[in-house]
């Protein structure tokens, strides 16, 4: 987004995709309130309908919004996992989750560059913590995982993490969405090592995905259109 675009009242290309932008943020929220109700009361039909839109509608916001293109790109890698993530089988779920590891990977480049940008680096302290929290989840979880899944959702994690650490270089919206992401990756795994799981566990699975999505997107446009205010 130009700076121009910026203003209030800009008549340029930048500021009529902005009034679009809206629109289609109330749908993405319509939808996600859907979603949710759906799985609170059990209408897997309307999960089937409403789980495909979100990650579309989120990027064609982000879009609009004049997001990064990385940012874009991470959210549609999103909905390519969400996609997959729906057929009940384990190709389907390797998939799908490959899917949302490179969508972790065009984060970590975007966190990148922003370090790059003159943004304080993420702090090691916090980094220490996601890894001792990651170890301590994977010695509890792993004899109760599939042996066949145990090395993917290894290195899956490490990655995920990775990405949660390094969304605190955008903020502490992009913070909160990447530890978010993290607490929604794990009760999917709670979830296939068979762990006692609380009521709806699939409602709380995709509150916090939904959220940490969201957050993502809203800390990394917050950066992007201050970095580029007239005198930024």
């Amino acid at each position: 987004m130009t700076a121009t675009a910026a203003r209030p009242g800009s008549t340029g290309t930048g500021g009529r995709a902005e009034r679009f932008a809206r629109p289609v943020l109330l749908a993405f929220l319509l939808v996600a309130a859907a979603d949710l109700a759906g799985l609170l009361a059990g209408a897997e039909s309307v999960h089937l309908i409403a789980k495909p839109l979100l990650m579309p509608l989120l990027a064609g916001y982000a879009a609009l919004r004049g997001a990064p293109r990385l940012l874009v790109a991470a959210l549609l890698f999103g909905w390519g996992g969400d996609v997959f993530l729906l057929a009940d089988n384990d190709l389907a779920f390797l998939v799908g989750m490959g899917s949302f590891a490179v969508g972790h990977v065009c984060y970590l480049t975007l966190f990148g560059r922003g370090e790059g940008r003159g943004r304080a680096p993420a702090p090691l302290v916090t980094g220490a913590g996601y890894a001792l929290v990651l170890a301590v989840f994977l010695v509890l979880i792993w004899p109760d995982l599939p042996a066949d899944l145990r090395i993917p959702l290894t290195g899956y994690s490490l990655l995920l993490t990775a990405m949660a650490w390094r969304a605190g270089v955008f903020g502490p919206y992009a913070a909160a969405g990447g530890a978010l992401f993290l607490l929604s990756d794990a009760l999917i795994a709670t979830g296939i090592a068979e762990w006692p799981q609380a009521p709806a566990p699939d409602f709380w699975v995709m509150l916090t995905y939904i959220a940490a999505q969201a957050l993502l997107t809203l800390g990394v446009l917050t950066k992007h259109e201050t970095k580029h205010q007239p005198g930024a």
